[in-house]
């Protein structure tokens, strides 16, 4: 897999604990707790093997010789933006471990489900664009306010497996559109931005649309898969991996 260098390392990262390189030395004050809130793909639906992304993470941290970071995934199906935006502080409250009040990271995945046309292809958006600006804004200001911010993009979709449950036609044009917006609010923030459409799309069509479910929506295992070790080769993240 390549290294992957889209997002600078900002300041607001660059405050966290890092793990000392010995295992032994490992302690509390340098482990991190972690919230990962999004939709499906935080959730992992399609991994029956491992669980999806987020859970094959947590398990590389399961282990005395590992960082000790705490991960809690916090994935709700068909959540859009405004559903995560609803439920951030509170999930967040409710994350802190030991001597730690509240977790040091957020990882925000969502939009996906805002994209699609409902009901025809050219139907309207299931949330109107502009909408989605505004609730993208307050999801993001809302979440610096709390703690460090990373945001994990959208996999592509395979356009001829649509509509998705008979009535929703996600397309790749709508993707860029809502994810493009979405990055270029990362990036006023200075929030770093995986992303994994663009990264996908490089590999061509032979590579990612056997790592999608027969849905053509989510990921399968190997696309899970694929995704954590984008995820550890984004540079926003190597320092405390």
């Amino acid at each position: 897999m390549q290294m992957l260098s889209q997002t600078s390392y900002p300041s607001t990262l660059s405050h966290l604990p890092r793990p000392s390189s010995s295992a032994d030395s490992v302690s509390v004050e340098a482990a991190l707790r972690i919230v990962a809130l999004g939709d499906s793909l935080i959730y992992g639906f399609g991994d029956p093997e491992g669980g999806g992304w987020v859970e094959r993470l947590r398990r590389r941290w399961m282990t005395p010789e590992s960082p000790a970071h705490a991960l809690y995934s916090l994935g709700v199906r068909g959540d859009r933006v405004r559903q995560v935006a609803r439920r951030l502080e509170g999930e967040f409250r409710y994350r802190g471990e030991l001597r730690h009040r509240v977790p040091d990271v957020i990882i925000l995945s969502v939009g996906l489900n805002d994209s699609p046309r409902l009901g025809r292809s050219n139907g309207k958006n299931f949330t109107d664009f502009h909408e989605f600006e505004v609730d993208v804004a307050n999801l993001l200001d809302q979440a610096q306010q709390l703690c460090a911010v990373l945001f994990v993009g959208m996999t592509p979709v395979n356009e001829q497996r649509m509509p998705f449950s008979n009535c929703l036609y996600y397309n790749h044009a709508d993707q860029i559109r809502y994810k493009n917006s979405t990055r270029q609010a990362c990036q006023a923030r200075q929030i770093p931005y995986l992303d994994i459409f663009e990264l996908w799309q490089q590999r061509g069509t032979d590579w990612w649309q056997p790592r999608l479910t027969q849905d053509g929506l989510h990921p399968n295992s190997a696309g899970y898969a694929a995704l954590l070790e984008d995820f550890l080769n984004w540079d926003a993240v190597r320092p405390w991996m």
